[in-house]
């Protein structure tokens, strides 16, 4: 049975705190804007319902800052509600934007701008590390070190700023197949766009989800170590201890068997040890430092 990566009955469906998007008032602007802006620079969309140009301005805004995953916020004040803020900052006309950072107003524009100016906003106020994927390493590390809940959660709290992210997807997926639910990893990497799905992560993720299909849940490694020990030239033992190495893990281990069908019979169950290799390399990406060294060593044995 798989474990919960979230805990509870919520595990398919986590609540990340972001705090990336709210309204505020008079009396809440103060922690919402001004101190809020000494961690991380708060935009202020001053708006009211009967305005137009609000309502073509608010959901760019909403999106470039969603896109920037954390490195802003955006906080929404109505001034049919709340005039006094507006008031002291000479705002008279609305969509009035205002940029804080450290406490202090330090930006801003009014009337309605296409995305590619707010996006151009968002960028001076954030700086260069603005198109960053923040938290994915903290992610990928804590994938590494085992801690699938904590890897997760990670992936999931970019999801939130980010929906259609496809690296926090591909990492949510692998968490789950790591687990084991492998029905829960394929409708995550369901929710990857149609125009998205030729991305590496994306690929790396399903080939990882077909691999561990192959090995099943619960692979039986010890049983068939055995059985590779009892006959080294068992290249169907072999094989299958390959794809079961890899499912918990030890990816080095199941290249070296997999090699070893190369060196002995590659011609064995048509060629069927040298495609499983592709297919771990197409798992693990072309950046990663084993599929890197796996593409030379084979290359080098069939080449050689």
């Amino acid at each position: 049975m798989a474990i919960s990566l979230f805990g509870g009955a919520s595990a398919k469906k986590p609540e990340i705190a972001g705090d990336l998007i709210k309204e505020t008032t008079t009396h809440t602007f103060v922690a919402d804007v001004i101190e809020a802006s000494r961690k991380v620079p708060v935009i202020v969309d001053f708006w009211a319902p009967w305005c137009g140009p609000c309502r073509q301005l608010t959901p760019v805004l909403e999106k470039v800052v969603k896109a920037a995953r954390g490195a802003v916020r955006l906080v929404k004040m109505n001034i049919d509600e709340h005039p006094e803020v507006a008031g002291q900052l000479g705002v008279q006309s609305i969509p009035a934007v205002f940029a804080f950072k450290n406490g202090q107003p330090v930006d801003g524009f009014m009337g309605a701008l296409p995305e590619s100016q707010v996006k151009a906003f968002v960028q001076r106020l954030v700086g260069p590390g603005a198109n960053e994927e923040p938290g994915i390493e903290e992610a990928k590390a804590a994938f590494d070190a085992g801690d699938m809940g904590g890897a997760a959660a990670q992936y999931a709290a970019i999801m939130q700023g980010d929906p259609e992210n496809v690296e926090a997807i591909a990492g949510l997926a692998k968490c789950y197949i790591a687990t084991g639910d492998f029905g829960q990893a394929q409708q995550t990497l369901a929710l990857v766009p149609p125009a998205k799905q030729t991305a590496e992560a994306y690929l790396g993720a399903k080939a990882a989800l077909e691999l561990a299909r192959k090995a099943g849940p619960k692979p039986d490694i010890a049983a068939l170590e055995r059985a590779v020990s009892a006959d080294p030239r068992d290249w169907d033992a072999r094989f299958k201890l390959a794809i079961a190495l890899n499912a918990k893990g030890q990816r080095q281990q199941a290249m070296d068997h997999l090699f070893e069908i190369v060196r002995k019979d590659r011609a064995w169950n048509d060629d069927a040890a040298r495609k499983q290799l592709i297919e771990l390399f197409e798992a693990w990406g072309a950046k990663d430092p084993m599929t890197q060294a796996g593409r030379q060593r084979l290359s080098s044995l069939l080449f050689a």
